[in-house]
């Protein structure tokens, strides 16, 4: 079973993500310009959030592509750089969503940046994600060379972490769900330590 489906995704170019990415942005997008559904009462609010959601969905798959090829076979490993980018893209998007919409001034954005802590930790993970948006292309891979290019590109650590407890402190009262994302990542980067280790250890 597993081997047809790594067939399947074998023949699935890598470029259908970016598309499917950007149409389901706009399909959420005209939603809340709209006012359809969930975008009713709080277009720009849900609208900002659901890109956020995104966004962390696609971090959690991003790290969790080596254990889905580690234990259960399934090799996505072509589809990598495309989900880091478009990761980038639903955060970027997240960000505007809340910059232009939303609280509407440079003021106001700066100082929700320093009162408050989730937007803190929100705006940490957004610069961190930055270089590597930037740098994921071949052209950097060969100017930086493989070791420094994986050595920037391990900001995604924290960049997760920093996006989980983001979601964390955003929602009000006890949610589960923020909870169950943030233990997802801390399990897939504590496994990614553990095989580091084993490795340098029969090294």
């Amino acid at each position: 079973m597993i081997d047809t489906v790594n067939t399947i995704f074998r023949r699935v170019p890598a470029w259908t993500i970016y598309v499917a990415a950007f149409a389901w942005a706009a399909w959420l997008f005209w939603q809340a310009l709209n006012g359809l559904g969930a975008y009713a009462v709080e277009p720009i609010n849900v609208l900002e959030r659901a890109y956020g959601e995104i966004g962390l969905q696609l971090m959690v798959l991003g790290l969790a592509i080596t254990p889905l090829r580690k234990y259960a076979g399934l090799n996505l490993l072509k589809f990598r750089r495309a989900i880091g980018v478009t990761t980038f893209f639903f955060i970027l998007a997240h960000f505007l969503v809340w910059a232009i919409l939303d609280v509407q001034s440079i003021a106001r954005m700066w100082e929700d940046i320093v009162k408050r802590p989730y937007v803190t930790i929100g705006m940490a993970a957004f610069v961190l994600m930055i270089p590597l948006a930037l740098t994921s292309n071949n052209l950097s891979l060969r100017k930086m060379g493989a070791t420094a290019w994986r050595k920037l590109h391990k900001l995604t650590y924290p960049i997760a972490i920093f996006g989980a407890i983001h979601y964390l402190w955003l929602v009000k009262g006890f949610q589960l769900e923020p909870i169950v994302y943030l233990a997802i990542i801390i399990g897939l980067l504590a496994a990614r330590m553990t095989w580091v280790r084993r490795a340098r250890v029969a090294a």
